[in-house]
């Protein structure tokens, strides 16, 4: 009966296996669970297709682990850390900071980008210089965000602080709201900060609410860890070969140059002198790839919608052509408004057909920029100071320092054009890509033409799984190209 009994258990502990992890169960389903938020800092649908930079994070993770991305977002921020805590996802990208209080309710990966709590209110209404000042003013943030936490602390010591939850609202109503005046302040993170303050010149930072804040993935809480050790090998590894910091660049890199009075003054003209040569923009770039208000945006830089425009050098027009280059594209008269606006949309696609094809969008576009400014040759040799330097020749925030190299005689004695202005294109590219996404807010009230979307399951989330390769693969589309709120999770 012993001996029995001992066979037994030993068959019984002969067919027992060891469960598998999480990132193995991950992978046996195919595909990454994520739940997410509606955001021009984490995720949006663009004129291409899925954009945003955690999206791009979140979508090279899944890549790097073999699956395919599910992901959901979010009908309101409160509701993430409950979708989480529920299991009903792996992970969540959301531009989540990492707080003592949400350290209790989830586990987070590794932090990857620092944020800064920064207190907004409007120019010219009197700048509040501490949170003492902020007592009897109508303050509203999004409910279950880290500013909550931040107002709770601050009002053990301020006990009349008040402040309202709305848990409807994202950061560009809040936002908008202290602009028009219908609210008195709000805080947000620098992140989002850096990006609206090109659609909403009037908004300021009054001062810091918290420091030292960080973004961060976060996870179900439970024993097995093996899904964030994996994504710390991948944050590690996109730091090491430099594709983090391009993401980051493709997102936050025109935002450091913020121009207040050109800001104003570029919203002015859009209401005042784009509506005589929206038409025209439109029109030209029909049978060009490229989007209209990108080539607006050209021309903006170039001579600020004014069909008169002339520089020293003898460049005229809208899109300010040279006399040879008029000539080549056929162009009789380079102050006529319709004729400029064709032939800056046919210059500027002969560039971009030029740039190689082992260069990706957005890059792509930003060397066709950058070509069209200085020119084709000149844009090539900063490309070889690149390679020489050791940096990577097909991404833009590598070429983009190597620029201003082409002013330095030990170096563009080196290559074929020779010496060149390197900082005008570096500025115009920044200028243009502030002026475009400034357009894409403007223009977003407008019923956009529908990029195809991705496949809804039942429950409606986006199987991004199954969106085509193009959209898949590391480099994406040309960033906010349209911003919405809202959500399809609870």
């Amino acid at each position: 009966m012993k001996v029995a009994l001992l066979l037994c258990l030993i068959t019984l502990v002969g067919t027992c296996s060891t469960p598998p992890t999480l990132l193995q169960e991950v992978q046996e389903l195919g595909a990454l669970r994520v739940i997410t938020r509606n955001s021009p800092t984490t995720y949006y649908i663009g004129a291409n297709g899925p954009e945003g930079p955690e999206y791009e994070l979140m979508r090279g993770f899944a890549h790097f682990i073999g699956v395919g991305l599910d992901l959901q977002t979010a009908e309101s921020f409160s509701r993430i850390l409950p979708v989480i805590k529920s299991g009903k996802v792996h992970m969540a990208a959301a531009g989540l900071t990492i707080t003592a209080e949400r350290t209790r309710q989830v586990s987070f990966g590794p932090a990857f980008q620092p944020v800064t709590q920064h207190l907004i209110y409007k120019l010219g209404t009197g700048r509040p210089r501490a949170m003492k000042d902020v007592i009897g003013k109508r303050l509203e943030v999004i409910a279950g965000t880290s500013y909550v936490e931040s107002l709770a602390l601050a009002q053990k010591k301020l006990p009349d602080l008040v402040w309202i939850e709305n848990p409807f609202s994202d950061d560009a109503e809040l936002l908008t709201k202290i602009a028009e005046n219908q609210s008195d302040y709000t805080i947000v993170d620098s992140t989002v900060f850096a990006i609206y303050q090109n659609y909403l010149p009037e908004i300021r930072i009054a001062f810091d609410v918290a420091r030292g804040d960080s973004i961060a993935w976060a996870f179900q809480k439970r024993n097995d860890n093996s899904l964030i050790l994996r994504a710390e090998q991948y944050l590690d590894f996109i730091r090491d070969n430099g594709e983090f910091d391009r993401i980051m660049d493709r997102y936050y890199g025109h935002t450091e140059r913020f121009d207040y009075v050109g800001t104003r003054q570029f919203i002015r003209d859009y209401n005042r002198k784009l509506p005589r040569y929206r038409a025209m923009f439109k029109e030209a770039v029909e049978d060009i790839d490229l989007d209209w208000r990108l080539l607006a945006a050209v021309g903006y830089q170039e001579s600020h919608w004014d069909p008169m425009a002339v520089s020293p050098t003898g460049v005229r027009g809208i899109m300010m052509l040279t006399r040879n280059t008029a000539s080549s594209l056929g162009i009789e008269d380079r102050v006529d408004p319709e004729q400029s606006i064709f032939g800056g949309a046919e210059y500027l696609a002969r560039m971009k057909r030029r740039i190689p094809a082992s260069i990706a969008e957005p890059d792509r576009t930003w060397f066709a920029l950058a070509a069209y400014n200085i020119g084709y040759g000149h844009l090539q040799d900063a490309r070889t100071i690149t390679r020489m330097n050791g940096g990577d020749p097909l991404h833009w925030i590598d070429v983009k320092p190597n620029l201003l190299l082409l002013t330095q005689k030990k170096w563009y004695s080196q290559v074929k054009s020779g010496y060149a202005r390197g900082w005008e294109p570096v500025q115009y590219v920044d200028n243009i890509r502030s002026y475009y996404n400034i357009l894409l807010w403007l223009t977003g009230k407008e019923p956009p033409e529908e990029p195809d979307q991705p496949e809804l399951t039942p429950d409606g989330s986006a199987t991004i799984a199954n969106v085509p390769e193009e959209l898949y693969s590391p480099a994406a589309p040309l960033p906010m190209a349209s911003i919405s709120a809202g959500g399809t999770v609870d």
